[in-house]
């Protein structure tokens, strides 16, 4: 690793993540000022498929955004709790869906520029209807589609979310027809 930390100062913290401001050594030897957002949950994402091709998405407005994001199910996934734990209860809590055929598909960082924060993304299949339960901040809508229609919102910039255009593009490129 080129980069060496000399000191670490404490900027902001609460229950999801904490802001430090790092002095470090940079790989040409300068110092520098480092901002470093540490998220304390794993970020998970879902890709639920049912047998015809559809998949799921939500909708919220997203205060950070100031505007509304269509996305796949997801949410985090504290300490105590495995990715997988979290990726099934983010789904029922979204979308009243229960899968019982679960792949991690994919690992990826968000923004490795400024954070260390990590995602995973499951495919969730054999997929059964039941009962949604957002929290207090979500006022989502779910909407069902094809998934070639999903993957076409992200090619087209309708789906702006990193973790949800990594993932329909990945499923995209791992199922493309012929040879």
């Amino acid at each position: 690793m080129p980069w060496k930390k000399l000191s670490s100062t404490l900027v902001y913290e609460n229950d999801w993540m904490q802001v430090r401001e790092d002095d470090v050594v940079n790989p040409g030897g300068g110092r520098n000022q480092y901002g470093h957002v540490h998220f304390k949950n794993t970020a998970v994402a879902i890709l639920p498929l049912d047998e015809e091709g559809n998949t799921w998405l939500v909708g919220q407005s997203r205060y950070t955004l100031g505007e509304y994001s269509w996305e796949l199910p997801m949410g985090g996934a504290p300490g105590d709790e495995t990715p997988l734990e979290a990726a099934k209860r983010e789904l029922r809590e979204e979308t009243g869906l229960d899968a019982s055929n679960w792949t991690e598909f994919q690992r990826l960082h968000t923004s490795n520029s400024i954070t260390d924060e990590v995602g995973v993304v499951f495919l969730a299949r054999q997929l059964a209807q039941g009962a949604t339960d957002f929290e207090e901040t979500e006022d989502l809508a779910v909407r069902k589609l094809p998934i070639e229609e999903a993957i076409q919102m992200a090619l087209e910039g309708q789906i702006t979310d990193a973790i949800s255009v990594a993932a329909l593009l990945a499923y995209a490129a791992r199922n493309k027809p012929g040879p």
